[in-house]
């Protein structure tokens, strides 16, 4: 038995800031588009999708494909929004100062956008080289995927990474790579998360480093 020796962070929501405004930004493209959905409904369909399921589900709401320029006007207004209000998420500078575990970034996201929105919040010094995407993969999250080649290039054994997600559908995923997984519970997602089978919730990041040394130690394969 051995206590866990890898934190992988989610990029969107558990260390930028970013949810909220992205899809306030997806909200009232959804309103121009002819569909009317609260933050939370927006956030409820579209939160933690790859590009793929993203493009699925909206057209599934609008019941036609998306325009051709739905997804750059998307990311457009989208930086632009990062540019003016982004922040990095309260209390994850001081975690990845006093972190004592290696530890890397694995998002859905494109690797420009993790490199824009960790760099805009003053995080990207702390990762270097270990920013993994969807993009390095076949299939995103919620396949185990991305987790599995983070782990691999961390030289960490998927059982003793422990990974922290705001999505269900990262929760699937890392459930799926036989890691553990806690939940960073602040957009509306505690139940979702729960649902998805997180190890354990929390909403305040200052609280990580506690909840890491209190995680059970894992069983690790010969």
């Amino acid at each position: 038995m051995a206590p866990p020796s890898t934190v992988i962070f989610d990029c969107d929501g558990v260390l930028v800031d970013s949810e909220r405004l992205s899809h306030t930004v997806l909200q009232a493209m959804l309103a121009e588009y002819g569909r009317e959905h609260s933050l939370q409904e927006t956030l409820d369909h579209f939160m933690g999708t790859s590009t793929e399921r993203f493009l699925s589900v909206l057209a599934s709401l609008t019941g036609r494909p998306a325009p051709p320029t739905f997804l750059s006007t998307f990311r457009d207004r989208t930086f632009e929004a990062f540019k003016a209000s982004l922040e990095p998420v309260p209390g994850v500078k001081n975690v990845l100062q006093a972190l004592e575990l290696p530890y890397c970034v694995a998002s859905n996201g494109p690797r420009e956008k993790m490199r824009f929105t960790l760099g805009h919040t003053g995080l990207l010094g702390h990762f270097h080289d270990r920013l993994f995407s969807a993009e390095d993969v076949a299939l995103p999250k919620p396949a185990p995927d991305l987790f599995l080649h983070a782990a691999a290039a961390m030289n960490a054994n998927p059982p003793s990474c422990v990974v922290v997600e705001d999505s269900p559908t990262g929760v699937q995923a890392a459930k799926a790579a036989g890691m553990q997984v806690l939940g960073y519970a602040v957009m509306g997602q505690h139940a979702k998360l729960l649902a998805a089978g997180v190890d354990h919730v929390f909403q305040d990041m200052a609280q990580l480093p506690h909840i890491l040394r209190s995680l059970p130690s894992v069983r690790m394969s010969a």
